[in-house]
């Protein structure tokens, strides 16, 4: 009995694009079930891999801009434009990702947002009257602070002296606004998870950590944060950090929507509605999706999360490969979202052989669950 079957995969991370590993899957599916009908459809959240991603659902065509990464290093950024819709697509990635730096060199307290705008001030240069920018995978934690600087915002401290580190920013006593604005253009911005821009559940305690915050350091990280955002209630007459998504990418949707007037939607519903995802999934007998890690943050507005609570909504199978199954998780979001999950780490090799040949262990691992389950 052959099946329909729909590949959907993100990235995974410092590996595999999703266009890739989609490949990877459907060889290793095929090899065990060649009779199956195959349909590649690689998603994004917003994360890393939302310019391509996007990009190649719209017909957009690729520009480069000079700028810095997060580090203040030099960096050509890919963006990518739609004349006919007047339309930019943005990568923060691109700019001030996390995998653009070497591991372990930077702390997050040296790093900041203030590359991105140049690609911004590009995309509005070339006429955009709306710009999506995805902002998943940032190496940053600075809640915006770089991009406003860039953009003429100006921020003083208790002494009336200008701020130029964000760690400083837990003395900030007022703002004021730029003199030349951008105005006219229509923000997106593609979040990747739901959290707040504070607390238990903020950026600093739950992505800090993977960007090198240790835990004793949170206090001293979330401070400038908590005074930010204790400004941004004052101007604008209500807690915005605790809007969904102003914890992405170390607050960075927090500063877009408070300095640029940017609106924040899920990344995964944005690609969603341009891909017309629900219409295959409706016409598939089996989902198969993937990244590279698999743990609690999939609940939390991930693009896996929200395929597969279509997935469920639609009566439909989800299966998902992870390069990594966190243990808690396997448990947990197998039993809520998916109908099986497997991990290509520990089950059929080591870490450090999983990342060097990723697309052979991936391919492995859906050849061995189209082989070992009754799929009729």
């Amino acid at each position: 009995m052959s099946l329909r079957v729909l590949v959907a995969p993100d990235k995974f991370k410092g590996t595999l694009t999703a266009a890739q590993a989609a490949g990877a899957i459907v060889n290793g599916w095929w090899g065990a079930r060649p009779q199956d009908e195959m349909e590649m459809l690689p998603i994004t959240d917003g994360g890393d891999g939302f310019g391509e991603v996007m990009a190649g659902l719209l017909g957009a065509m690729e520009c480069v801009t000079a700028t810095v990464d997060a580090a203040g290093r030099p960096v050509g950024a890919k963006w990518w434009w739609l004349a006919d819709s007047r339309t930019a697509i943005v990568e923060s990635a691109q700019v001030i990702g996390l995998a653009l730096l070497p591991p372990r060199k930077f702390h997050p307290f040296e790093l900041d947002t203030r590359g991105l705008p140049a690609v911004i001030r590009a995309a509005v240069a070339a006429g955009a009257q709306t710009i999506h920018l995805g902002i998943g995978g940032s190496a940053t934690n600075d809640g915006g602070f770089g991009v406003a600087r860039e953009l003429g915002w100006r921020f003083f401290d208790d002494r009336d002296q200008p701020i130029e580190k964000w760690v400083k920013l837990n003395k900030l006593t007022r703002w004021l606004p730029p003199l030349d604005p951008i105005l006219g253009v229509d923000f997106i911005v593609a979040v990747d998870v739901t959290n707040g821009l504070l607390g238990l559940n903020g950026c600093t305690r739950i992505f800090g950590p993977q960007k090198g915050i240790l835990p004793a350091q949170f206090p001293i990280a979330e401070a400038p944060l908590e005074r930010l955002a204790l400004r941004a209630s004052e101007h604008l007459g209500y807690d915005v950090g605790a809007d969904p998504g102003c914890g992405a990418a170390g607050g960075l949707g927090f500063g877009l929507k408070v300095f640029l007037g940017a609106r924040l939607e899920p990344g995964f519903e944005l690609f969603a509605e341009h891909s017309r995802i629900d219409e295959k999934i409706a016409k598939a007998d089996v989902i198969l999706t993937g990244e590279g890690m698999i743990d609690r943050q999939t609940l939390m507005g991930k693009g896996l999360g929200r395929l597969a609570q279509r997935c469920q909504a639609a009566g439909k199978r989800c299966v998902a490969f992870g390069g990594v199954v966190e243990g808690a998780a396997k448990m947990h979001t197998a039993d809520r979202l998916f109908h099986l999950v497997h991990d290509i780490t520990p089950s059929l090799t080591s870490p450090a052989e999983s990342k060097q040949n990723a697309a052979l262990w991936l391919e492995r691992l859906a050849h061995k669950v189209a082989n070992d389950y009754d799929w009729t």
